[in-house]
């Protein structure tokens, strides 16, 4: 949901309604725009990147590896891990969790001209949760903090290229790291 409050942004009326779409969707991610955020975009850019985020967590709550692998560009690389290692990733997401549910917090939305093509840059603090198959119990399966999601266009469609954040270097609790959207 989007909160309340004066809104520092540049095109902040195509901002929120852009992410109001999002919200609107049943499956649709819980987006919050951070209070003093700023979006560089177009308002049509800023409601096809939330459409990106509305896929993933449709196809995420429906277990669809296949869904969610779609949204990763081919040329996907999150401090060395490839679209491959995020399928396995993904994988082993859904096989030792269920009834998975993510939330966003954007603090910046802008696009850049880089290598002769339009890239987006999402800046976000966000969290996956879900229930352990194991336990039952809710947990937190992956969490980020203002880590920048970058978007690529192929194929007339935005997909996730990668994240800049600091990446972990051993998998936590003996499961694989998690380079999430």
């Amino acid at each position: 949901m989007i909160g309340s409050g004066p809104w520092m942004l540049r095109r902040g009326a195509g901002l929120a309604c852009g992410l109001a779409l999002m919200i609107a969707g049943q499956a649709a991610a819980e987006v919050d725009l951070m209070l003093g955020s700023e979006a560089q975009a177009e308002e049509q850019v800023v409601k096809d990147l939330v459409a990106v985020f509305d896929k993933a967590e449709a196809a995420v709550q429906a277990r669809d590896l296949d869904g969610v692998m779609a949204l990763y560009s081919k040329r996907y690389n999150y401090h060395g891990l490839r679209k491959s290692d995020a399928r396995r990733i993904w994988e082993e997401i859904f096989e030792y969790h269920h009834k998975l549910h993510s939330r966003h917090l954007f603090t910046e939305i802008k696009t850049v001209h880089m290598d002769g093509e339009i890239r987006a840059e999402v800046k976000c603090t966000g969290v996956l949760w879900g229930l352990s198959n194991e336990t039952g119990q809710k947990v937190t399966v992956d969490s980020w903090f203002e880590e920048t999601h970058y978007l690529v266009k192929e194929d007339g469609v935005w997909r996730i290229i990668g994240n800049a954040g600091a990446g972990p270097e051993t998998p936590r609790f003996g499961h694989a790291p998690h380079p999430l959207f």
